[in-house]
């Protein structure tokens, strides 16, 4: 008679996961077996509250760390999260009240546990399952033909100059490309992408292959301006932010709003499409958080030259 076996986990050799069960591990342990130990080492009193509490923290770390040991999920990266934001209130209530003896203690303590919070935060977030795609769309006018302008998108090896989330686009084939990118906390991630149609002059649409870590896809539609004033550009893009809701709500926290981002991308290209490159007031903010700014220079009166070369 065949038996099921249970599956392994995506999460079971993920390396930071089981990290952080360890560190579980080693918390919950002496804060069960030697209450009064750990409290002292806080800087706190050996009240009973405090031991009581202390001992309710170490029994939560253990469960936690037979979940993310024995068969990691996310849950028991967002109950670690959950876990943090009890212990820092207890330690910001500690602080409140302190004595005075000990505070150097419970001050690191403190600050420990804020740090240990922003890497569950991040592990959580990043290994939480996608949910449904987003879709994002964004439109602006150029001041230039269709033509011109579908060139410029065309040539992708140059996204990266007005995209600020994209690191490097490489073209390995006709309809191929790999592309890097940077997003939320700091992570990279890449992929293989292939053009899925190319109609010159009037649309541009592509989406990423199997195997990539962010599955994407998305066209941008060339439309001639009513009054002949040029080119109207209309962007979508879906794809899954790692996460999922509490990955994006996350991004908007650490100021990666995409849609935002997005609006940005477009306004920096239609810089580049009307004058060669970014332009930005002094007042402005900076370009790209992740690796400097793009190539611009303040707004400023054309010189006797480039005044000369624009009306010949």
């Amino acid at each position: 008679m065949k038996t099921d076996t249970p599956s392994t986990s995506p999460l079971q050799h993920d390396r930071l996961v089981r990290g952080l069960g360890w560190a579980s591990a080693l918390l919950g342990v002496p804060q069960v077996v030697a209450p009064v130990g750990f409290a002292r080492a806080l800087g706190v009193d050996d009240t009973f509250r405090h031991r009581s509490a202390t001992t309710a923290v170490g029994v939560r770390e253990l469960a936690a760390a037979t979940g993310l040991l024995g068969r990691p999920r996310p849950a028991w990266l967002w109950g670690r999260v959950g876990g943090d934001l009890m212990d820092l209130t207890m330690l910001a209530r500690a602080l409140k009240n302190h004595d005075g003896r000990g505070l150097g203690r419970t001050v690191a303590a403190t600050a420990a546990v804020t740090a240990i919070t922003a890497t569950d935060v991040y592990a959580a977030v990043t290994r939480t399952h996608r949910s449904t795609p987003m879709e994002l769309t964004a439109a602006t006018t150029v001041t230039a033909p269709p033509d011109e302008v579908y060139a410029l998108w065309s040539d992708l090896e140059r996204l990266p100059d007005f995209m600020a989330h994209l690191d490097e686009v490489r073209v390995t084939g006709a309809r191929t490309s790999h592309w890097r990118a940077n997003a939320p906390f700091g992570k990279a991630v890449e992929w293989d992408a292939e053009t899925t149609q190319d109609v010159p002059g009037r649309l541009i649409a592509w989406r990423s292959v199997d195997g990539a870590d962010i599955d994407n896809s998305g066209e941008v539609r060339f439309v001639p301006a009513p009054g002949g004033r040029g080119t109207e550009i209309r962007v979508t893009l879906r794809y899954d932010l790692p996460g999922g809701a509490l990955g994006k709500a996350a991004a908007r926290y650490f100021g990666e709003e995409p849609h935002q981002q997005l609006d940005d991308d477009l306004r920096r290209f239609k810089q580049i499409a009307e004058t060669g490159e970014v332009v930005r007031s002094e007042g402005a903010p900076g370009g790209k958080r992740a690796r400097g700014e793009f190539p611009q220079h303040p707004a400023r009166p054309l010189t006797e030259n480039e005044l000369k070369e624009a009306l010949a």
